[in-house]
């Protein structure tokens, strides 16, 4: 059975501040804990409803009252794990995704899971975007967290260092059905959802791109964060 101090654990990393001092996320669902599973993260702890769905030895038996109590889903999923960080080492790479202060966890789980199908492994985000480990992020990234590597730097710093082309994406500028992506070997700069791209990586940026409205008569302000991405990314994959 689940103890007061296994309890208190997880109860604790759902604070961003816990979570980086002690070094451990929180995964839900069987699917996605399958997910972690299969891929290079370790494995704390599993606790679960029903623990025999795992062919796993030490799965601490959990009630489904202390499970919803602990969950951070209205409708908990039978098991929730427990899994260490993971090193984000940088890869290098020819074409890279940059991510500008982007906050909301939801967009972001989509953009890793959207990445995670498109074949990109790698994404780099400012150090004062919203971090990958949050509960919903991990939720909404269905497990492709643990295919994707999220990477947290100075954005500023690491252009610089590239040498690469930068192209910014923004409202109004050259259609992306314009823009030939073949061969490309650059950076795509991505900014938050409500402020854009700042400006101090602005004055970094050699190029943009936008999506264009198909309907004249549209009074959409903007696409969504996560679905622009997938826009980009259909595109650039040459679908």
């Amino acid at each position: 059975m689940v103890t007061k101090n296994q309890i208190n654990l997880i109860r604790q990393i759902k604070r961003k501040r816990n979570r980086r001092e002690k070094k451990l996320f929180i995964v839900e669902g069987k699917k996605s804990i399958d997910e972690f599973l299969s891929s290079n993260y370790k494995l704390h702890e599993i606790y679960s409803t029903h623990p025999n769905e795992f062919n796993l030895d030490s799965i601490v038996n959990i009630s489904s009252s202390e499970l919803s109590k602990l969950s951070s889903l209205k409708k908990p999923n039978k098991h929730i794990a427990v899994f260490h960080y993971k090193d984000q080492v940088l890869q290098k790479q020819n074409f890279y995704l940059v991510f500008d202060r982007i906050n909301d966890p939801g967009n972001l789980g989509t953009i890793i899971r959207t990445c995670h199908w498109f074949g990109v492994d790698q994404i780099i985000c400012s150090v004062d975007s919203v971090d990958c480990y949050n509960s919903k992020v991990v939720q909404s990234s269905m497990g492709s967290l643990s295919k994707v590597n999220v990477v947290y730097t100075d954005l500023i710093k690491f252009i610089k260092t590239t040498n690469k082309k930068i192209i910014g994406t923004s409202l109004n500028s050259k259609s992306i059905s314009d823009y030939s992506f073949k061969n490309f070997d650059g950076i795509i700069v991505f900014g938050s959802e409500s402020n854009g791209i700042s400006q101090e990586i602005k004055k970094e940026i050699n190029d943009y791109i936008s999506i264009p409205k198909i309907a004249s008569n549209s009074t959409a302000e903007s696409l969504n964060l996560s679905i622009s991405v997938a826009i980009f990314l259909s595109k650039f994959k040459g679908i």
